[in-house]
Formats: structure tokens, sequence, C-alpha cells
């Protein structure tokens, strides 16, 4: 079912954004009844259940990682015709990685290739920046709502997303989320090496971690809920209780359909339109685009080496 605020939680979101002003306090012991009607209104913490949210047109409008390339590439890490040939790779990538088992895993060794000689505290700060910059806005309302649900009802949320697990955590510390799950990166002495640790966090690999996640906080997946907008993530919908297609692609709302998931979608009109091109070509993981980008970059720190 459909998590829904209790009254409490309603009247605390509502104490919170200023529509019920707090009580004067006029002497101590009205600063303890406040204290209290406080404590009255908080909402236990639910241990028992989660929900997981994939990224990738479903929390946000587009892809983050072509938004962080985006980024990139204004900083002069990439070119703008770097830019065409990195959203050319990840449409090729969401378009035929649900079919070719081969796609990933030829994507595998060369995701996260373009950190290499990163430092960690230099990557947190770039995402940081882009994060505020682009993707800021990007960020569906509808679906905002909907983690905010599960959070009022004492429920931690969490996003789980193919892009790296930074750019994941940065997301979510943004929109007050529990944390995020993604693709990491291999670091030695607070440097990425470009090598990963473990899979891609795509399609199969997002059950497994929800599952392993759920197995050390004590999670019954029975209870908990995930959200995506792609047939590649019907591993990770399958896993929980409550599976809901967001803004699904075609396949995903006819499994959906089959299934009885239910389906939410934000896309209307003019906005729908509006996206759809930059959703279309930039949409799903992180993968297939990350190869070129790595050797454009190589090109570009060669040549300032060379002037």
């Amino acid at each position: 079912m459909p998590i829904r605020p209790s009254t409490a939680a309603l009247a605390l979101r509502r104490r919170r954004q200023g529509r019920i002003a707090p009580p004067r306090s006029t002497s101590p012991s009205a600063g303890w009844a406040v204290a209290e009607v406080e404590a009255a209104l908080a909402v236990p913490a639910d241990l028992s259940a989660a929900a997981f949210f994939d990224v990738d047109n479903t929390m946000m409008q587009g892809a983050s990682i072509y938004y962080f390339a985006r980024g990139l590439a204004k900083r002069r890490y990439f070119t703008s015709g770097d830019l065409v040939r990195f959203a050319y790779q990840q449409a090729r990538f969401r378009l035929l990685a649900s079919e070719h088992a081969g796609t990933v895993a030829g994507a595998k060794s060369a995701a996260l290739t373009f950190i290499a000689g990163w430092k960690v505290d230099d990557m947190s700060r770039l995402c940081e920046e882009i994060f505020d910059e682009l993707m800021a806005d990007r960020i569906w309302s509808g679906t905002r709502a909907l983690a905010q649900l599960h959070l009022d009802a004492g429920q931690r949320v969490w996003l789980v997303t193919a892009a790296p697990v930074e750019l994941g955590r940065i997301i979510a510390q943004r929109l007050g989320l529990t944390g995020a799950i993604g693709t990491v990166a291999e670091i030695q002495d607070d440097v990425y090496t470009g090598r990963l640790v473990g899979d891609l966090m795509h399609g199969p690999e997002k059950a497994a971690a929800i599952t392993a996640l759920a197995s050390v906080e004590g999670l019954d997946l029975s209870l908990c809920s995930a959200y995506s907008d792609s047939v590649n993530d019907t591993p990770m919908l399958s896993t929980v209780g409550h599976a809901v297609a967001v803004n699904p692609d075609p396949a995903l709302r006819r499994e959906a359909r089959k299934r009885g998931w239910e389906v939410r979608d934000f896309r209307t009109g003019r906005k729908a339109a509006k996206i759809a091109i930059p959703a279309a070509l930039a949409t799903g993981a992180i993968l297939g685009g990350v190869a070129t980008a790595a050797a454009l970059r190589r090109r570009a720190v060669t040549r300032q080496q060379l002037r």
C-alpha cells in the first residue's frame, strides 16, 4: 500500500513549514509544555521498512551523469563536442543494456576511468557544485513528495543509482534523504585509480545491493518500496513489497500493468516535450560514454602539458 503520513506527521510538517505558529513561552513551565508537545508530535522511526528510489528520470529529469558531464565541460574537462558523443553513448546503453549483457560487461572496465588521478576531495566538491548549478532545478517535485511521505512515516529513504556513489550521496544530502547506493570507485591514497570496486550498480546489482542493505539494517523487504522509470530496474522493483513505476518507459509500463504495480507519471504536456530529447539522449547509467570521455580528458591533459 502507498505510504501516507500520519496525522501527527502532518501536524509536525505544518509546524515546520510555519503554517502553525508555536505557542509563546511565557514561563519555564510553558517552555516545558512546548517541548512535551514537540515530543508527542515526533514520528517514531519505522525500522522495518524503507524506500529505494532510482535517480535518472525517476527522481530527476534526465540523467545525473549527463549533467555532471555538462558541469565538467563548463570547467573545460570536456568540450561541447565531447559532451554530444557522451550523450550518444548514454542513449546507446539505454537502448541495448537490457538485452545485451555484453554492453554492460564492456562498459564495466571503462566506467569511472575518467576520474583516474582525481583527488577524493575534488570529486566531492565538483559533485556539490554541479548539483547546485544543473541538477537542483531538475528534481521531480512529485517524486520528491513521494520520498517525503516515507520520511514522514519515520522510514529511511535511499537513492540507488549507477552513477558514482559520491554523486548519489550529494543528491541525497541536498534532498534530505538517508543516503545513496551507487557505483564505487577504487581509492588509493585519497586518489581514484579509475577501477571499480565490485560491479556497476545496474540491473540485478541494484536488487542485490538493497537485499544486502536490508540484511544489515534489519529491514523487511516485503514492507519496503522501490521506485524506478526503467525496465532495467525490474529486479529491484521485484525485490520489494510495493513497487512503483515512475515516469515509466514503455517496457516498464507494460511490465507494471502485467504485475499490477502502481504507476505515477509526472510528465505532462509541454514539460514532457521539453525534456524528451535530453531524456532520450542521456538517461540510464553512467556507462557507455565514459571511455570516450576518459580518452578525451587524457587528450586535454596532454595538450595542457605541451603548452
